[in-house]
Formats: structure tokens, sequence, C-alpha cells
């Protein structure tokens, strides 16, 4: 437990929260620029579906490297 308080693990941690804040603040001026070109009607639901479908696919991708490091043998091989 105490290997997760080392100073490499928490600059690796600091890492991953500023990317996650940066890749969050992209895909909100993304879906803003896109949503902009819609008209006025349909601006604040095409918002809404964005970023609900970016938060579900962070999600959906989290989910997933965790699922691959719980793996103990491979599911495939290759070149045998």
């Amino acid at each position: 437990m105490t290997e997760l308080f080392q100073a490499e693990n928490l600059v690796a941690l600091l890492t991953l929260v500023l990317l996650e804040i940066v890749l969050g603040i992209d895909n909100v001026i993304f879906i803003a620029i896109l949503s902009g070109k819609l008209p006025q009607s349909q601006q604040a639901r095409a918002r809404s579906t964005g970023i609900a479908l970016a938060v579900i696919a962070r999600i959906a991708l989290l989910f997933s490297i965790a699922w691959i490091m719980q793996l103990t043998y491979p599911l495939f091989a290759l070149f045998q």
C-alpha cells in the first residue's frame, strides 16, 4: 500500500489528471464548435448529447483498461 504514495506514482497520477482535464476541455470546445453550426433550436440538444456520449465513451474506455489490467493469461497468441 505504501508504494502507492511514492514520488514517481504521484507524478504519474498528476500527469494523468492533467491529461484528463486537458482532454475534457478539448471535448467541450470541439462539441461547442460543432453544435454552433446547427440551427439555434438544435444546439442545446447537440451539446447535451455530445457531452453525454463523451462521458460514456470515457467511462467505457476506463472499464476496458481496468479489465485488461486484470488479465492473467493471454486471450490469443500470434505467430506461434
